[in-house]
């Protein structure tokens, strides 16, 4: 097997973030500069290399960016990883460049682009109160900020209708219920339509042409999430749209063009569940997959005509690719591919698997495998499992750089949806709560159970490695199956579940009495979080650990990591320790993610061999 660089895989795409001028004529992308990503623009039909680029951040990349209008790009960027990000503007050609919510401490985040009123946007700010966010109107074109509403400091979420009007809020109450307000018109007061336990969900996605009713994702009285036409006055459910029996309605395609619900969209375990109520968009999207057959795509964006679109189509094996679609000529130009310098025929592929734990749940999970091994030619490899962050997330199957690096030095590398990830419905979802290091935790036992069961695994040589919740559970693994693995890397992971309770940024505080209840209770539930932290069973471990954390993590305060790592130490196990200064809840600069991994190499090299 070729042996690949390690910048190969971790550093900057070449270019990435495609998107279009709402009238079509520019093209603006993300690529690196000075080894950060910033924001570049070009005409279309240009070649990349005639594109003007609008940002110079040397520091740290730019976090995000969309176009507000045809003559303004808005982008954010926070300071060292710390998730207080701040909201720019400046025009296609580089100049005027704005500072829009260049606040201290403050987080920005957008509520609407607000597309029917072209020089506004909303957004919502916690300047007021740490905790809450407010929604602003923004002035584009001269800065000023109008507050539409005061968050009386329980509102989560707000909502707009097509005409960009405030008519939603989101609100918690009583600590773990969740309540819909609701107007007709700015001119009225919010009232309240429905609150519900928070484990029950009503979502709403998008108002229908007439702004008079929703289409809404729910699990009222269901355990998988469907699409629902409702009446937002009252929550009523109008009419059962689209029900999946074995995944969440994950989101749909509605046309601001057409003024039409065109499709629905569900997370599969390999394929996505598409389902249509156009047959002309059913008809377009086979036509765009004729020209992928073997890539999974999506619509990367539109222009305001919906006449051309930015295609990206990718696998397990590429990082992918854009392109430039006319949907009148069906013509497909390619424009750029994300890492160029990446073969597909070195890469290794992504096995969709599934295995059954202890309680009887079915875990759907990825198996990939060096030296284009298949799960039936497959023995006695070391292998590195890797449970995602979250935990109220998942793993998908795509291309994964962590995934075919481990896998090019040897390794295989094996993810599971264990109990709590979502778009498997309510019922498997709440079976996580309050199972941090129990069955969650069995759930990935079981699953290393699985493979040397298989016999694919060397049961001698397994590693558990994950970042955020997922760094959690290689400690817990290390402390509660001490003689499961040979070694274990945390990457900002917590430790203790009291600490970390404790520690959580501002604006999760409204959260905190629902995650007692989905992760435990300090007070109610003292001896079982004592149980569960790792910190505080440290005389377990007994293999070697490797930890990484950033400095400047609003999440995971880096108490979490010290706190494991001085504990190690005063018993003389073997524990090495990366901080990095200027990164937050993971490494988001090249050069440290470069240091990171090349100590993850060198360390797994010694200990998985």
């Amino acid at each position: 097997m070729k042996k690949i660089e390690l910048e190969d895989f971790f550093r900057n795409s070449e270019r990435t973030a495609y998107q279009l001028s709402p009238d079509g004529t520019l093209i603006s992308y993300m690529a690196p500069y000075e080894n950060r990503m910033n924001v570049f623009v070009r005409r279309v039909g240009e070649k990349d290399d005639a594109s003007v680029r609008l940002t110079s951040e040397t520091e740290r990349s730019v976090s995000g960016y969309m176009w507000a209008e045809n003559d303004r790009i808005l982008f954010m960027k926070d300071v060292g990883g710390d998730e207080n990000f701040r909201l720019f503007g400046i025009r296609p050609d580089g100049t005027d460049l704005r500072a829009y919510t260049d606040f201290e401490g403050v987080r920005t985040v957008l509520i609407d682009d607000l597309e029917e009123q072209p020089g506004f946007v909303l957004i919502g700010l916690n300047r007021r109160n740490p905790e809450v966010f407010d929604p602003y109107r923004l002035n584009t074109e001269t800065g000023e900020l109008t507050m539409l509403a005061e968050n009386p400091g329980n509102i989560q979420g707000w909502m707009t209708d097509h005409q960009g009007r405030l008519r939603v809020a989101t609100a918690i109450v009583d600590g773990v219920n969740t309540q819909i307000l609701y107007r007709d018109s700015e001119e009225e007061e919010f009232r309240e339509v429905l609150t519900t336990n928070f484990k029950e969900v009503v979502s709403f996605m998008e108002f229908t042409p007439d702004d008079k009713e929703v289409f809404a994702a729910t699990n009222l009285h269901r355990d998988k999430m469907a699409l629902v036409r409702m009446n937002p006055a009252n929550c009523e459910e109008l009419e059962l749209l689209y029900e999946d029996e074995n995944y969440d309605v994950a989101s749909i395609s509605y046309s601001r063009k057409r003024k039409k619900l065109l499709g629905v969209y569900c997370t599969g375990h390999k394929e996505p569940v598409r389902h249509f109520f156009d047959e002309e968009e059913r008809a377009f999207r086979e036509k765009i997959k004729s020209h992928f057959p073997d890539r999974r795509y999506g619509i990367a964006d539109t222009d305001k005509e919906e006449k051309t679109y930015l295609i990206y189509a990718g696998s397990d094996r590429t990082r992918g690719a854009y392109y430039y679609y006319r949907a009148d000529t069906d013509e497909l130009t390619h424009i750029a591919d994300l890492a160029p310098w990446i073969r597909e025929e070195d890469m290794n592929e992504m096995f969709p698997v599934s295995y059954t734990t202890r309680d009887g749940l079915k875990i759907e999970a990825y198996l990939s495998l060096p030296n284009h091994l298949t799960p039936e030619s497959a023995r006695a490899l070391p292998v590195v499992v890797n449970p995602h962050g979250g935990p109220w997330a998942r793993d998908t199957w795509g291309f994964s750089s962590e995934v075919q690096f481990l896998c090019n030095r040897g390794y295989a590398v094996f993810q599971m949806n264990f109990r709590g990830s979502t778009g498997y419905g309510r019922r498997f979802l709440e079976a996580s709560y309050k199972q941090w290091g129990l069955a969650m935790q069995d759930d990935i036992t079981d699953g290393v159970n699985f493979l040397i069961e298989k016999g694919i695994a060397d049961a001698k040589r397994i590693a558990i490695y994950g970042g955020s919740y997922g760094g959690y559970a290689v400690l817990a693994g290390l402390t509660l199956t001490p003689d499961l693995y040979c070694c274990g890397v945390d990457y900002v992971g917590v430790s203790n579940l009291f600490t970390f309770l404790q520690t959580i940024p501002p604006y999760w505080r409204p959260l905190l009495e629902m995650m007692h209840e989905q992760i435990g209770d300090p007070e109610k539930d003292k001896e079982q979080l004592a149980a569960t932290s790792p910190a505080l069973h440290a005389d377990q471990i007994k293999v070697p650990l490797f930890i990484a954390q950033g400095a400047n993590d609003p999440r995971v305060a880096k108490a979490e990591s010290d706190q494991m790592v001085e504990a190690l130490r005063k018993r003389g196990v073997e524990v090495e320790y990366m901080v990095k200064e200027n990164e937050g809840h993971g490494f988001a600069n090249q050069e440290n993610r470069f240091d990171f991994y090349r100590a993850m190499e060198e360390f797994l090299a010694k200990n998985l061999a």
